[in-house]
């Protein structure tokens, strides 16, 4: 009966194994390949298009913030000039920079 028991659970054990085995070696053929390409080419495009609308509502806010500030005849306070390099106190412009060396 003991043996009965152990060889059972051998088969068992056996048949996860094989299946195991069987899936990770189809990932290595041309056709598991190409579906893994495909699936994470997927995904890449999924997440670009995503940040490409985050990036153009984030625009679209901006703006509409700016002309409102403008249709107000309000100075608009541009939070993230600090975060620039252009600080430019009085100056135009690179053009006119070079204008004035």
């Amino acid at each position: 009966m003991k043996r009965l028991l152990w060889l059972g659970v051998g088969l068992a054990v056996g048949a996860i194994v094989v299946r195991k085995v069987t899936r990770k070696a189809n990932e290595f053929t041309p056709t598991g390949i190409a579906t893994s390409l495909s699936q994470s080419a997927g995904g890449l495009v999924e997440s670009l298009r995503s940040f490409v609308d985050d990036v153009r509502e984030g625009m679209a806010e901006r703006e509409q913030e700016i002309h409102e500030a403008f249709a107000a005849g309000e100075l608009y306070d541009d939070s993230f000039a600090d975060l620039r390099d252009d600080t430019r106190e009085g100056k135009h412009g690179r053009h006119a920079q070079e204008g004035q060396r």
